[in-house]
């Protein structure tokens, strides 16, 4: 964890992080009081749906509490690092209120296509939540 991201963390009194897996195939790092909001609302759901069970079970089921050493590592479980790809360099983004753990070579692969969606974009498109936003 990068110092300025711990530093944060620090200020707002977040020493206990929650790091579970996303369908993107990264890892999506929660400061704990965050996850608890996220896991109540997963929990609220009515799971009639199989997507919706298949939504908790990934969020949910892959949940693990970590902690930051003194050097502001984090020891991932294996069966974590396994799912994201996680072998030697990661890459780690900001996202609001979560991170998220990307395998380098995925981050670069995935990224770059991200930024041909976003070029590619008509802006009539755009969801009207987008929209109302100036950037």
């Amino acid at each position: 964890m990068p110092k300025n991201h711990r530093d944060r963390l620090e200020e707002n009194g977040v020493h206990e992080l929650v790091v579970t897996a996303d369908p993107s195939r990264c890892l999506l790092v929660y400061p704990k009081p965050v996850w608890e909001e996220v896991e109540k609302k997963l929990n609220e759901l009515p799971n009639s749906t199989r997507a919706t069970r298949a939504i908790q079970r990934l969020f949910i089921g892959y949940a693990t509490d970590i902690d930051l050493d003194s050097n502001g590592r984090m020891l991932l479980p294996a069966e974590l690092r396994e799912y994201a790809a996680l072998d030697r360099k990661g890459v780690l983004i900001g996202q609001g209120k979560k991170f998220e753990l990307w395998d380098e070579r995925t981050w670069e692969i995935e990224s770059e296509k991200w930024k041909q969606e976003v070029a590619d974009m008509d802006p009539a498109d755009m969801p009207v939540e987008l929209q109302n936003i100036s950037f």
